[in-house]
């Protein structure tokens, strides 16, 4: 039984992390190169976020950099998330694991979104929002 609970375990925490993996390639790859395609259409003057519209103006590494960085902070947050999970009494993990599927939905939710918008702005020349 404690195997079998072990491997239950072992893939629903599998399939977060290809989840997460999913959110950050829309959120981070993806943003950043149709956030790139947008200013050039538009001026990075138009970008909301600021820490991007600055990197903009700088070569291409910084952006990319920061990108990566980026990564490298949400994988290390989500990775602590799972160890928690790992250790959540048995009784209480299912809810813990709606919670954490939950945040997983909206991550790659935002990602479509934030996807749709930079489309919006590369072929309208306007935002969504």
């Amino acid at each position: 039984m404690s195997t079998e609970r072990h491997a239950s375990i072992a893939d629903r925490v599998e399939e977060y992390w290809e989840w997460a993996a999913v959110a950050l390639f829309l959120l981070v790859t993806v943003d950043l190169l149709t956030t790139m395609y947008a200013a050039a259409a538009v001026g990075r003057a138009a970008e909301a976020n600021p820490l991007v519209r600055w990197a903009l103006g700088r070569p291409l590494a910084v952006l990319v950099g920061i990108n990566l960085a980026a990564v490298v902070l949400a994988s290390v947050v989500f990775h602590g998330v799972i160890e928690t999970y790992r250790v959540t009494p048995v009784r209480v993990r299912p809810y813990y694991g709606l919670v954490i599927e939950a945040w997983l939905g909206l991550l790659v939710a935002s990602g479509l979104a934030i996807y749709a918008n930079n489309l919006a702005v590369i072929v309208l020349g306007a935002s969504l929002v």
